[in-house]
């Protein structure tokens, strides 16, 4: 199984920064490769399912179960796309001058046959770490704006 993590501390508070996450009328502002929401189903609570398309160069359907979301601390959903399947962890925690955004996935790629692992270690894994950065540069840029919070 592969993994991606990345993590950023910004200005604000943990509950701004996940009223800003859960919002998700704000998603396509920094969530990488984000095009709309299909369907919403008791998200971003426990047990609540997400579905979401990617932008036509990014993962397509994505399908997310939440197994757990705790208010000041984050939320775990499996997911799965047409390329990969795993858990999706995002974590806030608050520091002394600000917050800590962690988001990790762990994954099992669908297909590659045997060189599925080098090209995870090459390619797929920097690309989902990647892409994991640019989502947390943008959520950042967008919690120290503070357009539209609560």
């Amino acid at each position: 199984m592969g993994r991606a993590r990345a993590a950023i501390e910004v200005a604000g508070s943990v509950e701004d920064a996940e009223a800003l996450w859960y919002d998700l009328q704000r998603w396509p502002t920094f969530i990488d490769g984000f095009a709309r929401v299909v369907r919403s189903e008791g998200w971003p609570a426990g047990g609540g399912t997400l579905v979401w398309d990617s932008t036509p160069a990014g993962r397509g359907r994505v399908v997310e179960h939440v197994t757990a979301q705790v208010d000041g601390e984050g939320q775990t959903a499996e997911v799965e796309d047409p390329r990969l399947s795993g858990t999706q962890t995002v974590a806030f925690s608050a520091l002394e001058n600000g917050v800590g955004v962690t988001l990790s996935l762990d994954y099992k790629l669908k297909q590659g046959g045997p060189l599925r692992a080098l090209a995870d270690l090459f390619f797929i894994g920097r690309a989902l770490r990647d892409s994991l950065r640019r989502t947390l540069v943008r959520f950042a840029r967008e919690l120290e704006t503070g357009a539209d919070l609560p």
